[in-house]
């Protein structure tokens, strides 16, 4: 991990997780996001949570690829990237059948980043907003805060908070156990409640993914997209131009490579494809816990920060095996081959292929779930099954090799 490590980031998020040791970790301890007494009422039936995460730097992407091309319309999927690393966390505890309220921060250089921008992110946000209402999820602005902080960010930062209160009894709580499947939901493709098609790249390592695939050229126009204390060699050292193309028909049959010719009708732009809008699994989850039997359901994982490791934060005593994972998408392809980043590190980073995972106590749940999934358009299949341990171990096998974290 030292490339990603000496550009200022972390996967693991260590020292994060050193800081906050010691505090209060709510009164479901191993919950996928912290769970609070329902302050807001005193009911002992209730809870309430509350989350707050963001775009990350694929928000300076978005910026770069406006400033090369004029699309301003890319912000608005910044605005969704935003909503969903809230969003998806929450679906994780089963907060998908009550009213949640969202409030949004933007911080901006106003320097550079004028009110059309801000304005796509909001009207952005609620065109997201509206379409998952239109699935049945009941989310709602409750307004927000735009700061011009020249002097602290270099371009611009999107974060959103997500607030909710639910029935105790409706929690879905990992209990991860030998015995159980794993069912994981595809990140890439075009899901029926999609505009175009995913790269599945998400909003996590999008510091590395754009520093690896687009060329040098970019940090010298655009010196406010890098950070100064970079090491040199790691900036911008990618073959790519954000506007060049790869042929749609070879991007899907994972025959890509370095095509510069002009733009053609069935071209997929590099600079799009990096900035996929992160995929939502909120219709379908949805769909699953309201008709699936949720004392079958041991544990929903978002795989975000730390890729396909992220669920060795709430298991122990047993061995995670993923062996029959989907096949990865072709943008994490062109990542790894362009930084020269082992499997082991990219299935670390990314989520290579699905970001949503599913554990469940019974094959014929398993494959009701997959059904579901596939009636989105979202393929799914069961990649992996859970064993008994001495410790905590996950097992990824994948395309000849064999990595053990």
């Amino acid at each position: 991990m030292s490339d990603y490590n000496d550009r200022g980031v972390s996967s693991d998020k260590s020292e994060v997780h050193a800081a906050i040791a010691n505090l209060d970790k709510g009164i479901f301890p191993n919950a996928f996001c912290k769970v609070l007494p329902d302050l807001l009422s005193g009911d002992q039936n209730y809870c309430n949570i509350i989350h707050a995460d963001g775009a990350g730097t694929k928000a300076i992407l978005a910026y770069l690829y406006w400033k090369e091309t004029g699309d301003i319309s890319v912000f608005k999927g910044i605005a969704q990237d935003s909503i969903v690393m809230n969003l998806d966390d929450l679906l994780c505890v089963g907060a998908i059948n009550v009213p949640l309220i969202l409030s949004g921060t933007i911080g901006r250089n106003k320097f550079l980043i004028p009110g059309e921008v801000i304005a796509e992110i909001i009207n952005g946000t609620e065109e997201f907003l509206e379409m998952l209402r239109n699935f049945g999820i009941e989310i709602y602005s409750g307004g927000g805060e735009t700061a011009d902080l020249g002097d602290s960010i270099r371009t611009l930062v999107v974060d959103n908070t997500i607030t909710a209160r639910m029935l105790k009894y409706n929690m879905v709580l990992p209990n991860i156990k030998a015995g159980d499947l794993i069912v994981g939901l595809s990140s890439f493709g075009k899901a029926n409640y999609e505009k175009e098609y995913n790269s599945g790249i998400g909003s996590n390592g999008l510091t590395s993914a754009r520093h690896d695939i687009f060329h040098h050229k970019y940090a010298e126009k655009y010196p406010e997209i890098v950070d100064p204390h970079m090491p040199a060699n790691l900036v911008y050292k990618g073959n790519y131009a954000v506007e060049w193309g790869i042929p749609l028909s070879y991007y899907i049959n994972d025959s890509y490579g370095k095509y510069l010719e002009p733009l053609h009708n069935d071209m997929m732009i590099m600079g799009k494809l990096v900035l996929s809008p992160t995929r939502t699994y909120a219709p379908i989850i949805k769909t699953v816990l309201n008709n699936a039997d949720r004392s079958r359901i041991s544990g929903i994982i978002h795989c975000s920060g730390g890729g396909q490791t992220k669920v060795m934060q709430f298991v122990d005593n047993v061995h995670i095996i993923k062996d029959n994972l989907l096949s990865t998408p072709p943008l994490f392809k062109l990542i790894k081959n362009e930084a020269g980043t082992s499997l082991k590190e990219m299935f670390q980073t990314y989520n290579m292929g699905h970001r949503m995972e599913i554990y469940v106590s019974e094959e014929a749940i398993a494959n009701y779930i997959v059904e579901i999934s596939k009636s989105f358009n979202v393929d799914a299949q069961i990649i992996g099954h859970v064993e008994e341990s001495n410790g905590k171990k996950l097992t990824i096998i994948h395309e000849g090799q064999e990595i053990v974290y």
